[in-house]
């Protein structure tokens, strides 16, 4: 929640807000995120429009989570633009749309506050990889002993019969004991 009470309702009122906050909650998809309690970075623009309040600015923060192919532990950066506004109670845009279509000024029950909360999480959402990878060329896992091909040792592999001669291979086998 950002307090909007010294911006006022002219429009061409402006102020800035730089700071840093700890995240509310992990923010991001399965395998990347970040964490609840990470720092996020915030330099934003804050305008007063004649509909509302119009926020622009980035947001970033670190990231962590693990590889999509090998599961090892990955860390990194997100940063996003954001742009939201935010309706005026009583205005023309807070009659003419629907409660998810826009974001309301004192949302939250506290007049004068605008939440950004949703939306930084939407814009996250949206910047994060689905399937993060170590390295664009992650090999990922063993597909027989599930040990990482990039730590594994080189020609790592497994001997295979082929389903179709292993009833053939068994019969070499007890040949062989015999």
């Amino acid at each position: 929640m950002l307090d909007i009470a010294r911006l006022g309702r002219r429009p061409g009122s402006m102020m800035t807000v730089s700071e840093t906050v700890p995240s509310p909650s992990r923010i991001g998809v399965e395998l990347v995120a970040i964490n609840a309690g990470t720092p996020l970075h915030l330099d934003l623009r804050i305008e007063s429009v004649s509909e509302g309040v119009l926020v622009t600015g980035t947001v970033s923060a670190r990231t962590s989570g693990e590889c999509a192919r090998c599961l090892c532990p990955i860390d990194g950066d997100v940063s996003i633009d954001l742009t939201e506004l935010f309706a005026y109670p009583d205005s023309v845009t807070d009659a003419t749309t629907e409660a998810d279509e826009v974001a309301r000024v004192g949302a939250g029950g506290r007049p004068d506050t605008v939440d950004l909360e949703q939306p930084i999480i939407d814009a996250v959402g949206l910047a994060l990889p689905f399937s993060p990878l170590c390295s664009p060329d992650c090999a990922g896992l063993c597909p027989d002993c599930g040990v990482p091909l990039a730590t594994a040792e080189p020609g790592h592999h497994h001997e295979k019969v082929d389903p179709r001669w292993a009833k053939l291979a068994d019969l070499f086998d007890k040949d062989a004991r015999d």
